[in-house]
């Protein structure tokens, strides 16, 4: 069984191209500062590569 991560919203989206935004909504992020539980997998850590200036893993 994979482990979990947890990521959280650390700037917002406005300004970013459309696909960042999709990628947040993707992701279930919906505010600043909201922290999300998703499977630690290649998808997820995909997501999370394409807008690092956003996101923030916490531990």
């Amino acid at each position: 069984m994979e482990g979990k991560i947890k990521i959280k919203l650390v700037h917002s989206p406005i300004c970013t191209p459309e696909k960042h935004k999709k990628i947040v909504k993707g992701l279930g992020l919906r505010k600043l500062n909201q922290v999300v539980e998703r499977p630690d997998s290649p998808v997820f850590r995909g997501m999370v590569k394409k807008i690092p200036h956003l996101l923030e893993i916490v531990g």
